[in-house]
């Protein structure tokens, strides 16, 4: 059995490593494959983001004035509104003006009232007291 036994362990000694390379193999086709894919997609893309890269250079300036002349109202706008998804997307009018309405509509507040004479009651009239001096 020992002489059996040895052959086997020297064999599977052996083995490993080969198992090992040509596992190895296989990721390395798998990694060229993925970079030949990759370099096929960019040269594909290449006229379009040379495309998108000359607009992005014309649109720059222009973004640049924007943010300056609207930033601070726009600030303001972002300070004074808590949540954006209580609002419809804003619609602009014939003549204009741009709205922003809420979903769903505030419900009026209404004011403290408290009991007591109202305008309609006349004043209680109170007899004169005489003084002596």
């Amino acid at each position: 059995m020992k002489q059996l036994a040895m052959p086997a362990l020297v064999l599977s000694l052996l083995a490993a490593p080969v198992a090992a390379q040509q596992e190895d193999d296989g990721l390395n086709l798998m990694e060229e494959g993925a970079k030949l894919f990759l370099r096929g997609l960019m040269t594909e893309m290449e006229p379009a983001l040379k495309e998108l890269d000359e607009i992005t250079r014309e649109m720059e300036p222009r973004l640049r004035d924007f943010a300056a002349e609207m930033g601070p109202a726009l600030g303001d706008l972002l300070e004074k509104v808590e949540d954006w998804t209580v609002y419809h997307p804003p619609e602009m009018l014939d003549n204009g003006d741009i709205l922003i309405r809420r979903r769903d509509p505030l419900v009026p507040e209404t004011p403290d009232v408290r009991p007591g004479p109202g305008p309609e009651t006349p004043p209680k009239s109170v007899p004169e007291e005489k003084i002596d001096l």
